[in-house]
Parts: C-alpha cells; sequence; structure tokens
C-alpha cells in the first residue's frame, strides 16, 4: 500500500476521491468550501460544515507524504530491531511490545522527526492541484493565480512564507529530537 501511495502524485489522487466523492454522492461534498445552507447554520455547524468539505482534500494532498514517511519508519525500525541491545532485551524476557515501543522505537524515530520539519514545509506544494479539482480557495491556488498575473508581491510573500514555514518546521523537529532523544541536549550546542 506504501508503494501504491508514494507513487501516486497528487494530481492523480485528487481525481480518484473526485470519483469516490461522486460515487458516495450524499455522503461526501464534491467540491466547495462549504454547503448551500452554510449561511444558516450555528457556529458549530459552520465549523463542521467546512471540516466535512476539508475531508478528502487533506487526504488528497498527505496520502504520498504519509506513505513516504511510513517506509523510512519501517527501514528505520527494521535496522535497530537488529541491533545486539534489542537481542539483549529479548533475551531478559521482555514482552515484544515493549522491546518494540520502548526500546526500538525510541531510537528508530529520529530520522522520523528530522524529516518532519520539512514535511511541515512542504505542505504547499502540491495544494494549487488538488484545490483546483476540488474548488478550494486556498493558498496553493492564490500563489498560482498571482504567478500567473505577474503580481511579484504576493509571489515573494508566498516564497518568504515557505522559507518561515521551513525554519519553523525545522525549530519545531530540533526541539522534538530534544525531547525524545534523551542523547541530545541543547545546552551543549556550542
Amino acid at each position: 500500500m506504501s508503494y501504491i501511495g508514494q507513487g501516486l502524485p497528487t494530481l492523480i489522487t485528487g481525481l480518484l476521491f473526485l470519483f469516490f466523492a461522486q460515487l458516495t454522492a450524499p455522503l461526501f461534498p464534491i467540491g466547495g468550501m462549504t454547503s448551500i445552507n452554510y449561511a444558516d447554520l450555528t457556529p458549530l455547524g459552520k465549523v463542521l460544515d467546512i471540516g466535512w468539505h476539508l475531508i478528502l482534500p487533506t487526504i488528497a494532498l498527505s496520502i504520498t507524504g504519509f506513505a513516504g514517511l511510513q517506509r523510512l519508519m519501517r527501514g528505520e525500525l527494521l535496522d535497530v530491531l537488529r541491533q545486539d541491545y534489542i537481542q539483549t532485551a529479548r533475551a531478559k524476557g521482555l514482552p515484544e511490545n515493549r522491546v518494540i515501543y520502548v526500546h526500538a522505537l525510541r531510537n528508530a524515530v529520529n530520522p522520523m522527526v528530522t524529516l518532519l520539519g520539512f514535511e511541515f514545509a512542504s505542505l504547499l506544494s502540491g495544494a494549487f492541484i488538488t484545490e483546483y479539482f476540488f474548488n478550494w480557495p486556498g493558498l496553493g491556488r492564490l500563489i498560482l493565480q498571482a504567478f500567473n498575473a505577474q503580481d511579484l508581491y504576493l509571489v515573494m510573500g508566498s516564497l518568504m512564507m515557505g522559507a518561515v514555514m521551513l525554519i519553523l518546521g525545522n525549530l519545531f523537529a530540533d526541539l522534538l529530537l530534544n525531547i525524545v532523544d534523551p542523547r541530545i541536549k541543547l545546552s551543549q550546542i556550542n
């Protein structure tokens, strides 16, 4: 499943989810940000309506990223499970779920946390295609329209926003690495 998820671009997943929404027409909305009766809803109903319209575009955008992260996590976990200290923990008679979740997972998650910072910055990468398919007024579509209209300031602002997202994502990943791995100490960095 992860090979299929990683191999499908957001263009194809967006179209597949549109066909799925059409087949299950009353269950999932086909396009747009809100329903027809949006103005008549309560404030909680409005939030739930926007969330309901957000389900399929969010899944279409995240399948490729999650499949890549799942494959990376699987590879790292298989490497860690071959280490000597895992064999020692099993030989001591620890339950298998404790060996995996306490000993192996804590050491295998470090590259995953590092890549999450880059994933945060790439949230806008294929968004304009999915926003176009689902008729969602989002940032990807706005940036594409600004590029086509040669709106220099909006394009520069979007590039600046991408750079800030990259910096914040890497800062978040570094802070999370400090929490996950006790061997990393921020106070010892020169």
